[in-house]
């Protein structure tokens, strides 16, 4: 490899690493709640910072603690969404598809800014 090619690596490598670092260090907004949907029908929205368990349809279970959220039971056959990890940053969700339920972790928008222009 020559020169620009090793420069350019670098320069990738560097790029990914800060990307990594401001997802991974990016935190919770103190007004974060957990938005619940259930066949693209919002089913609730809670608070973040409360504990709470939320039966959602008799079908799913979710437990908001400790400034997290996550999928306790579900009667789905595979499971997935109770193996998945707990929530907490904003954009983070759980997707129970079988029973098409979909949690996402959500912030008051203060800015102002719509989509396209943040």
């Amino acid at each position: 490899m020559k020169r620009n090619d090793w420069l350019l690596a670098a320069a990738i490598a560097v790029a990914a690493v800060l990307i990594l670092c401001v997802q991974l260090f990016r935190g919770t907004s103190e007004e974060a709640f957990v938005s619940v949907t259930v066949d693209g029908e919002l089913f609730g929205t809670y608070r973040l910072d409360q504990d709470q368990t939320v039966s959602v349809n008799d079908t799913n279970r979710l437990v908001i603690r400790d400034r997290t959220a996550r999928m306790e039971w579900a009667s789905c056959p595979d499971q997935i969404c109770v193996y998945h990890r707990e929530i907490s940053r904003e954009g983070e969700s759980i997707i129970c598809l079988p029973n098409q339920v979909v949690v996402s972790v959500e912030s008051p928008d203060k800015s102002g800014l719509d989509g396209i222009s943040q």
